[in-house]
Protein backbone atom coordinates (compact mmCIF):
# COMPACT_ATOMS: atom_id res chain seq x y z
CA UNK A 1 0.00 0.00 0.00
CA UNK A 2 1.23 3.42 -1.15
CA UNK A 3 2.24 5.91 1.37
CA UNK A 4 -0.20 8.96 2.56
CA UNK A 5 2.47 10.83 4.13
CA UNK A 6 1.01 14.43 3.83
CA UNK A 7 -1.96 13.65 1.96
CA UNK A 8 -5.07 15.82 2.54
CA UNK A 9 -7.87 13.79 3.66
CA UNK A 10 -11.11 15.02 4.41
CA UNK A 11 -13.81 12.59 6.46
CA UNK A 12 -17.42 13.82 7.03
CA UNK A 13 -18.82 11.87 10.16
CA UNK A 14 -15.84 11.25 11.66
CA UNK A 15 -16.78 12.22 15.23
CA UNK A 16 -18.12 8.90 15.57
CA UNK A 17 -19.29 5.41 13.93
CA UNK A 18 -17.50 4.05 10.80
CA UNK A 19 -16.09 7.54 9.89
CA UNK A 20 -14.63 8.05 12.89
CA UNK A 21 -12.71 4.51 12.37
CA UNK A 22 -11.53 5.82 8.82
CA UNK A 23 -10.44 8.59 9.84
CA UNK A 24 -8.01 6.99 12.92
CA UNK A 25 -7.12 5.08 10.37
CA UNK A 26 -5.65 7.55 7.09
CA UNK A 27 -4.15 9.37 10.25
CA UNK A 28 -2.21 6.07 11.50
CA UNK A 29 -0.72 6.13 7.65
CA UNK A 30 0.48 9.48 8.58
CA UNK A 31 -2.40 11.12 6.68
CA UNK A 32 -3.48 14.98 7.39
CA UNK A 33 -7.27 14.32 8.21
CA UNK A 34 -9.76 16.80 8.49
CA UNK A 35 -12.25 15.60 10.84
CA UNK A 36 -15.76 17.12 9.69
CA UNK A 37 -18.73 16.63 12.12
CA UNK A 38 -21.54 18.38 13.82
CA UNK A 39 -20.78 17.49 17.39
CA UNK A 40 -17.91 19.60 19.14
CA UNK A 41 -17.53 17.13 21.63
CA UNK A 42 -16.77 14.13 19.13
CA UNK A 43 -15.00 16.41 17.27
CA UNK A 44 -12.78 16.94 20.68
CA UNK A 45 -12.41 13.40 21.27
CA UNK A 46 -11.40 11.96 17.38
CA UNK A 47 -8.62 15.11 17.38
CA UNK A 48 -7.61 14.07 20.70
CA UNK A 49 -7.09 10.50 20.09
CA UNK A 50 -4.94 11.20 16.84
CA UNK A 51 -3.00 13.43 18.31
CA UNK A 52 -2.41 10.95 21.41
CA UNK A 53 -1.10 8.35 18.37
CA UNK A 54 1.41 10.87 16.92
CA UNK A 55 -1.08 11.82 13.97
CA UNK A 56 -2.57 15.10 11.91
CA UNK A 57 -5.65 16.27 12.38
CA UNK A 58 -7.81 19.36 11.60
CA UNK A 59 -11.20 19.86 13.48
CA UNK A 60 -14.17 20.90 11.34
CA UNK A 61 -17.77 21.57 12.94
CA UNK A 62 -19.93 21.62 9.93
CA UNK A 63 -22.66 20.13 8.37
CA UNK A 64 -23.18 18.58 5.04
CA UNK A 65 -26.76 19.22 4.36
CA UNK A 66 -25.20 22.59 4.35
CA UNK A 67 -23.35 23.71 0.47
CA UNK A 68 -21.77 26.99 2.06
CA UNK A 69 -20.47 25.26 5.00
CA UNK A 70 -18.93 22.32 2.60
CA UNK A 71 -17.03 24.98 0.89
CA UNK A 72 -15.65 26.57 3.90
CA UNK A 73 -14.67 23.66 5.19
CA UNK A 74 -12.85 22.60 2.09
CA UNK A 75 -11.19 26.04 1.77
CA UNK A 76 -9.96 25.58 5.49
CA UNK A 77 -7.66 21.96 4.34
CA UNK A 78 -6.62 24.31 1.63
CA UNK A 79 -5.20 26.90 4.21
CA UNK A 80 -4.31 24.40 6.70
CA UNK A 81 -3.49 21.21 4.19
CA UNK A 82 -2.81 22.19 1.05
CA UNK A 83 -6.25 21.09 -0.12
CA UNK A 84 -8.56 17.51 -0.58
CA UNK A 85 -6.60 14.57 -2.39
CA UNK A 86 -9.11 12.34 -0.44
CA UNK A 87 -12.68 12.57 0.17
CA UNK A 88 -14.47 10.01 2.69
CA UNK A 89 -18.36 10.55 2.77
CA UNK A 90 -19.53 8.74 5.89
CA UNK A 91 -21.76 11.32 7.69
CA UNK A 92 -25.41 9.67 7.57
CA UNK A 93 -28.43 9.11 9.25
CA UNK A 94 -30.57 6.41 9.43
CA UNK A 95 -34.01 8.10 9.28
CA UNK A 96 -37.28 6.43 10.46
CA UNK A 97 -37.35 2.64 11.20
CA UNK A 98 -40.76 1.01 10.67
CA UNK A 99 -43.18 0.59 7.82
CA UNK A 100 -42.84 3.33 5.25
CA UNK A 101 -47.08 3.84 5.52
CA UNK A 102 -46.55 4.52 9.16
CA UNK A 103 -43.43 6.79 9.21
CA UNK A 104 -42.93 10.32 9.89
CA UNK A 105 -42.92 11.93 6.48
CA UNK A 106 -40.50 14.94 7.66
CA UNK A 107 -38.18 12.56 9.47
CA UNK A 108 -38.11 10.23 6.05
CA UNK A 109 -36.96 13.49 3.70
CA UNK A 110 -34.54 14.26 6.56
CA UNK A 111 -32.85 11.28 5.74
CA UNK A 112 -33.06 11.49 2.28
CA UNK A 113 -31.80 14.79 2.51
CA UNK A 114 -28.69 14.22 4.66
CA UNK A 115 -27.59 10.73 3.11
CA UNK A 116 -27.93 12.12 -0.68
CA UNK A 117 -27.65 15.60 -0.82
CA UNK A 118 -25.09 15.78 1.37
CA UNK A 119 -22.92 13.41 -0.26
CA UNK A 120 -23.69 15.81 -3.40
CA UNK A 121 -22.81 19.00 -1.53
CA UNK A 122 -18.90 17.32 -0.36
CA UNK A 123 -18.61 15.45 -4.02
CA UNK A 124 -19.60 19.41 -5.04
CA UNK A 125 -17.35 21.07 -2.84
CA UNK A 126 -13.92 18.94 -3.73
CA UNK A 127 -14.49 18.37 -7.12
CA UNK A 128 -13.13 21.38 -9.01
CA UNK A 129 -9.99 21.51 -7.53
CA UNK A 130 -9.36 17.70 -8.09
CA UNK A 131 -10.25 18.20 -12.16
CA UNK A 132 -7.90 21.37 -11.67
CA UNK A 133 -5.11 19.29 -10.22
CA UNK A 134 -5.93 16.14 -12.61
CA UNK A 135 -6.10 13.70 -9.35
CA UNK A 136 -8.23 13.00 -6.88
CA UNK A 137 -9.98 9.97 -4.83
CA UNK A 138 -13.96 9.91 -3.43
CA UNK A 139 -15.01 7.42 -1.17
CA UNK A 140 -18.52 7.17 -0.15
CA UNK A 141 -20.13 5.00 2.25
CA UNK A 142 -22.84 2.95 0.59
CA UNK A 143 -24.74 0.35 3.60
CA UNK A 144 -27.13 -2.05 3.65
CA UNK A 145 -30.20 -1.22 1.18
CA UNK A 146 -28.17 -0.14 -1.61
CA UNK A 147 -28.16 -3.85 -3.50
CA UNK A 148 -31.12 -4.82 -1.98
CA UNK A 149 -34.23 -4.46 -0.24
CA UNK A 150 -34.34 -3.72 3.37
CA UNK A 151 -37.78 -3.38 4.79
CA UNK A 152 -38.50 -1.05 7.69
CA UNK A 153 -35.95 1.13 6.92
CA UNK A 154 -36.92 2.83 3.06
CA UNK A 155 -35.16 6.13 3.60
CA UNK A 156 -31.89 4.32 4.76
CA UNK A 157 -32.35 1.90 1.94
CA UNK A 158 -33.22 4.54 -0.79
CA UNK A 159 -30.60 7.21 0.04
CA UNK A 160 -28.05 4.22 -0.01
CA UNK A 161 -29.49 2.97 -3.67
CA UNK A 162 -29.41 6.82 -4.68
CA UNK A 163 -26.19 7.10 -3.70
CA UNK A 164 -24.67 4.22 -5.50
CA UNK A 165 -26.33 5.35 -8.87
CA UNK A 166 -24.83 8.76 -7.83
CA UNK A 167 -21.06 7.70 -7.76
CA UNK A 168 -21.68 5.31 -11.30
CA UNK A 169 -22.44 8.65 -13.10
CA UNK A 170 -20.10 10.78 -11.51
CA UNK A 171 -17.30 8.46 -12.29
CA UNK A 172 -18.04 8.60 -15.95
CA UNK A 173 -18.61 12.48 -15.58
CA UNK A 174 -14.68 13.08 -13.78
CA UNK A 175 -12.92 10.11 -16.04
CA UNK A 176 -11.50 12.00 -18.19
CA UNK A 177 -10.11 14.44 -15.39
CA UNK A 178 -8.50 11.33 -13.52
CA UNK A 179 -10.64 11.56 -10.63
CA UNK A 180 -12.21 8.02 -8.91
CA UNK A 181 -15.02 7.98 -7.07
CA UNK A 182 -16.04 4.54 -5.66
CA UNK A 183 -18.98 3.38 -2.99
CA UNK A 184 -17.76 1.17 -0.26
CA UNK A 185 -20.04 -0.90 1.62
CA UNK A 186 -18.13 -1.54 5.17
CA UNK A 187 -20.39 -4.29 6.40
CA UNK A 188 -22.14 -4.72 9.71
CA UNK A 189 -20.52 -2.63 13.05
CA UNK A 190 -21.55 -1.77 16.21
CA UNK A 191 -22.18 2.17 15.89
CA UNK A 192 -24.91 4.39 17.27
CA UNK A 193 -27.01 3.15 14.33
CA UNK A 194 -26.93 -0.29 16.11
CA UNK A 195 -28.73 1.08 19.51
CA UNK A 196 -31.19 2.73 17.44
CA UNK A 197 -32.73 -0.44 15.80
CA UNK A 198 -32.44 -2.33 18.97
CA UNK A 199 -34.37 0.27 20.58
CA UNK A 200 -36.94 0.16 17.89
CA UNK A 201 -37.76 -3.27 18.38
CA UNK A 202 -40.86 -4.56 16.30
CA UNK A 203 -40.66 -1.57 14.19
CA UNK A 204 -37.15 -3.06 13.03
CA UNK A 205 -38.16 -6.44 12.31
CA UNK A 206 -36.84 -9.99 13.46
CA UNK A 207 -33.71 -10.51 10.82
CA UNK A 208 -33.06 -6.55 11.58
CA UNK A 209 -32.61 -7.28 15.32
CA UNK A 210 -30.73 -10.57 14.98
CA UNK A 211 -28.58 -8.34 12.48
CA UNK A 212 -28.35 -5.75 15.36
CA UNK A 213 -27.88 -7.86 18.44
CA UNK A 214 -25.17 -9.78 16.48
CA UNK A 215 -22.91 -6.39 15.92
CA UNK A 216 -23.23 -5.91 19.12
CA UNK A 217 -22.07 -8.67 20.81
CA UNK A 218 -19.16 -8.97 18.18
CA UNK A 219 -18.63 -5.37 17.09
CA UNK A 220 -19.25 -6.52 13.52
CA UNK A 221 -16.59 -6.30 10.74
CA UNK A 222 -12.98 -5.38 12.07
CA UNK A 223 -12.22 -1.64 12.01
CA UNK A 224 -8.89 -2.79 10.34
CA UNK A 225 -11.13 -4.71 7.18
CA UNK A 226 -12.53 -1.56 6.60
CA UNK A 227 -9.65 0.44 6.73
CA UNK A 228 -7.83 -1.57 4.58
CA UNK A 229 -10.13 -1.41 1.95
CA UNK A 230 -10.89 2.56 2.42
CA UNK A 231 -7.18 2.85 2.45
CA UNK A 232 -7.15 0.74 -1.32
CA UNK A 233 -9.53 3.10 -2.89
CA UNK A 234 -7.35 6.58 -1.98
CA UNK A 235 -4.15 4.90 -3.16
CA UNK A 236 -2.71 4.96 -7.01
CA UNK A 237 -3.28 1.32 -6.60
CA UNK A 238 -7.37 1.57 -7.69
CA UNK A 239 -6.53 4.24 -10.58
CA UNK A 240 -8.11 1.63 -12.85
CA UNK A 241 -11.65 1.72 -10.78
CA UNK A 242 -14.21 4.41 -10.81
CA UNK A 243 -17.71 3.71 -10.43
CA UNK A 244 -17.92 0.63 -8.52
CA UNK A 245 -19.62 -0.29 -5.51
CA UNK A 246 -17.41 -2.63 -3.41
CA UNK A 247 -18.61 -4.43 -0.39
CA UNK A 248 -16.08 -5.15 2.67
CA UNK A 249 -16.44 -9.00 2.37
CA UNK A 250 -15.46 -8.83 -1.50
CA UNK A 251 -12.68 -10.48 -3.09
CA UNK A 252 -11.77 -6.91 -3.97
CA UNK A 253 -7.51 -7.49 -3.70
CA UNK A 254 -7.86 -9.52 -6.76
CA UNK A 255 -8.77 -6.13 -8.52
CA UNK A 256 -5.29 -4.95 -8.25
CA UNK A 257 -4.02 -7.35 -10.94
CA UNK A 258 -7.09 -8.21 -12.68
CA UNK A 259 -8.89 -6.20 -15.06
CA UNK A 260 -12.82 -5.59 -13.99
CA UNK A 261 -15.49 -6.92 -15.99
CA UNK A 262 -17.68 -4.30 -17.07
CA UNK A 263 -20.94 -5.62 -15.01
CA UNK A 264 -18.44 -6.65 -11.63
CA UNK A 265 -19.71 -4.64 -8.22
CA UNK A 266 -21.90 -2.10 -10.06
CA UNK A 267 -25.77 -1.45 -8.49
CA UNK A 268 -27.17 -3.57 -10.84
CA UNK A 269 -24.80 -7.45 -9.55
CA UNK A 270 -26.46 -10.30 -8.21
CA UNK A 271 -23.61 -11.94 -6.51
CA UNK A 272 -20.48 -10.01 -5.12
CA UNK A 273 -17.31 -11.08 -6.89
Amino acid sequence: MQSFQGTGVLVTGAGRGIGKRLALGFAAQSARVGLLARSKAELDLAHLEIEHAGGVSLRIRADVNDGEQMTAAVDRMRVSFGGVQVLVCAAAVQGSVGQFVDGPAKIWAEAIHTNLIGVANSIRAVLPSMIERRSGKIVVLSGAGAGSPRPNFSAYAASKAAIARLVETLAEEVREHNVQINCMNPGPSYTHMTDEILKAGPRAGEREIETALEARRTGGVPAAQQIELALFLASEESNHISGRLLHVTDNWKRLKDHAIDQDAFTLRRIHRG
